[in-house]
This record gives structure tokens, sequence and C-alpha cells, in this order.
């Protein structure tokens, strides 16, 4: 905690330097940072420029531009200051938590915890991050980098990649938790920390619902949906699972669809991922669903994208963790019964409408999710101005825009009285009851009670006076 304390004493413009100095390092060293995220099953390297180099350098930007201001006092004025607290100035500050505990996945090992990371140093913290197994690589670099930068030392540490490590660092004393990871992760360590009293931000699994409006154009809607199961192996927390159609428009959707994905590759899957998917998809076709494809097999080593038409609302796989390239088509008679099939999943991270912009919109506030993308899906979330979290079964708590970086923060509020007038020092008198209900029908009464309760009040405080 010493570093901590050396760090937020400095001047915010000395964290920002060093966050500037880290981005330009970034750009430079994009390189590096690619041969470090070569344990990426199935990625490319245009791919991880795009998804994750390019992100974090554009979310360093966006803290030298907007963490200053965000952080900075509140001073509040005049306006909305009960009457009765006359010559009291207040202010609201924002102060690092202290030390935050970074627990980082396997998918984007370097953007998502690199983003955490960072906002975490900005608003003042020390930072320790657990890697995913075999995802150490970036961290270190950019720890590397940070130091370089001109951050003091001990403030970014990465820890081994074990699950023991986080049990550990709980136990040492930590000050907040961010955790990027499954469902099931985020239990575990949820008990750990309610032994602690340590407050966290989780970001859980998803099951994403795209929803298809009439008027949609079905050979966008197709090639979204590709591209969704294409990127990053479609270990995307927020890549496309369920999709509503209407069923006039259900098989122009599914012809459109294998025009798109039939040039995907096959990914690599791990021995539990692919039993447990396998099991999945043989259950939605004995109750119905028609695979558009060869169904996996329990014991494959890789899948390629697998299609599942006709999908009914009561299947397991509807509500089900999916990290790998699996689309489900549920049939629906309109968006209403969309909706109504939709909440039926525990997940609720992020969500995509296709269709006409007016009514899309609409269908928006209609949908429990964190972030609902319309007319694309996945790639505006990488805007570092948007917060990112999810809801229910997928996490509570945001990451990322001026939300994010304000979660890394604990408020205090000060408060200043000025002059000498001091009555609530004394002694309570005879007739202050009457003052107090006679000031409170004054400033909250409805409409008719505020006459009588001005002339009482005048009468209170003479009364007071005379005594």
């Amino acid at each position: 905690m010493v570093g901590f304390t050396a760090w937020s004493e400095r001047d915010i413009s000395l964290r920002l330097s060093t966050i500037r100095e880290l981005r330009h390092r970034i750009a430079a060293g994009a390189e590096d940072l690619v041969e470090a995220l070569k344990t990426r099953p199935a990625r490319t390297a245009a791919e991880s420029v795009s998804a994750e180099i390019l992100p974090l350098a554009e979310a360093c930007r966006f803290l030298e531009r907007e963490a200053s201001r965000l952080l900075a006092p509140k001073r509040l004025g005049r306006r909305g200051r009960p009457v009765w607290l006359f010559g009291v100035e207040s202010e609201v500050r924002r102060e690092p938590v202290g030390t935050v505990l970074i627990v980082g996945p396997a998918n984007y090992p370097l953007l998502l915890p690199g983003v955490q990371a960072v906002q975490a140093l900005a608003a003042g913290n020390r930072v320790l991050v657990k890697p995913a197994p075999a995802c150490s690589a970036p961290m270190i670099l950019l720890g590397a980098w940070l130091e370089e930068a001109g951050l003091p030392p001990g403030l970014f540490r990465v820890l081994d990649e074990s699950a023991a490590a986080v049990a550990e660092a709980i136990e040492e004393g930590i000050d907040k938790l961010v955790l990027t990871g499954s469902a099931d992760t985020g239990r575990v360590v949820a008990e750990k920390l309610a032994r602690h009293l340590v407050p966290s931000t989780m970001e859980l699994s998803g099951n994403d619902a795209v929803f298809v409006l009439p008027g949609a154009n079905l050979e966008q809607v197709a090639r979204a949906l590709a591209f969704g199961l294409r990127l990053n192996g479609s270990a995307t927390c927020i890549a496309p699972r369920r999709v509503f159609v209407t069923h006039g428009m259900a098989a122009g959707l599914e012809a459109a669809l294998l025009r798109h994905v039939g040039a995907i590759p096959a990914v690599p899957v791990s021995p539990p991922t692919g039993r447990r998917l396998a099991a999945l998809a043989q259950d939605a076709v004995a109750g119905g669903a028609r695979a558009l494809g060869a169904l996996p097999g329990e014991d494959s080593p890789a899948m390629a994208p697998l299609i599942l038409a006709d999908a009914r609302p009561d299947m397991a796989l509807l509500r089900a963790e999916v990290f790998a390239p699996l689309l489900s088509l549920v049939p629906v008679r309109d968006m209403g019964e969309a909706l109504t099939v939709a909440a039926g999943s525990p997940y609720a991270l992020g969500a995509s409408v296709f269709g006409p912009e007016v009514q899309a919109r609409e269908l928006a506030g209609w949908i429990d999710a964190g972030t609902v993308t319309i007319n694309d899906l996945i790639v505006p979330t990488a805007d570092p101005r948007l917060p990112f979290g999810g809801r229910h079964a997928s996490g509570w708590g945001v990451t990322r825009g001026a939300e994010g970086l304000l979660e890394m923060t604990q408020v205090k509020t000060v408060s200043v009285r000025k002059g000498r007038f001091r009555p609530h020092f004394d002694q309570p008198r005879a007739g202050d009851e009457a003052l107090m209900l006679a000031a409170l029908r004054l400033f909250h009464g409805g409409p008719g009670t505020r006459g009588g309760a001005l002339r009482r009040l005048v009468q209170a405080v003479r009364g007071r006076s005379a005594g």
C-alpha cells in the first residue's frame, strides 16, 4: 500500500501522462503485442490488432481526454439545497478504492484486463492482474511498458495464472475485484468476496439475442451473424446465439445464412466444451430443431459453425452459456413473443436488433440487456465512451466509459458550514416541533396547505423568539 499512497498523492496529470506514453508504446510495439496474443486459437494478426490492440489504445486516449474532468471534485451550488441548510457548501469527491484485483479472461486477454487496468490506474489505484491460463504474455508486456512510461514500481503487478492466486490475493487484502469470466466462476468468487465484504464488478456469461424485425435486410443480417460466428472463433461474450425471426422470414434467413457461413473454418474446442455442446445440440434436434450442417461429435477437437433452425423456446440450448460457433434460429409470431422467449434466458449481457431504425429503437427500449446494438453487432461496443456490463446471470456493474472509470473510485462528500449560526447545537426548546412541522408543510405540502403552513411557521418563530 505504500506505493499506492505515493501514486494517489500525485496530481492526476502525472497519471494521465503515463497513460499517454503507454498509448504511444502500444502503437510503436503493436507487433510485439500481436506476438504475445498468438496463444489465441483461430486468431489472425489482423484480428488481434482490430479487436484488442486498437480498442485498448482508444481507451487510453479516452482517459487522457476525459479522466481529469470525471474525477474532479464536484461542487454543489445553492440550487436544490434545502433552505434549512443555508450557509452550507458541499462537494462530492472521487477517491481511489485502493488495491484493485483484475481477473482476466482467455478470449480477449489484452483488451479486457488492459482497459480495466488503465482505468484503475487513472483513478489512482494499485492494480493486480490475474491472467487466464497461458495468457500472461500481453499483461507482462503491458506492465513493462507502464514502468517505462513512468508508473511508480509496485503499482501494477501480474500474478500467476492459477485460480489459487485469486483466493490468496483476497485473503491478503484487496479493496475491489473486477472479474470477466463465466457465471459459475463469478458465483465462486463472489462467495469468497462476501466473507471479506469486498465489492466487485463482474462481467459474466452471455447468450445474446438477435431480433430480426419485418423489413430487415436479410442479406445484411446473415452477413452480421456470420461475422459473429467467425470473430475470435466465436469466443466472444456478446456473439449472437439466439436469433428471433418471424415465421414468414425464417426460410429466407436460413438460405442467406447458408450462403455466408460455409466458408468459415472450424475452430478448436476443448474436450469439456465439445462434449457439452454436442449434448445440447443433440437434445435440441431430438426436440424438433433442424441442424443445418453436421452435428459436432463429443470428441471432436474442432467445430465448424452450426446453425439449428426451428429451435423451440423450451430448449436448454437457449438458456445455456455457449462459447463456440453455434446459432439457434427461433421462429416467432411477432416481436412481442420474441421478447417473452428471450426473457427465459438467465443471461442478459447484449442484444442486437435488425430492421427499420424507428421500430428497432422502440424495441431496444423493451429488451432486458446491458447493451443493445441496432443494425450491427459486437463492434459498436468497442467505443471507449460506452460502459459495458450485464444483468442477471451476466453480472453486475460496468467497465469502460465514464461509468467504468467511476467504478474504480469511492465517493467522499465534504460539507463546510459558513458563518456562526448553529441553532441545531442548542438544546431543544418548546415550540420546536410546531416550527418544524410548519416548515415541512410549507416546503412539501400540496395545494391548499402552504398558506396555512406559512402562518403557523411565522407564529412558531415568534413564539420561539418570545420564549
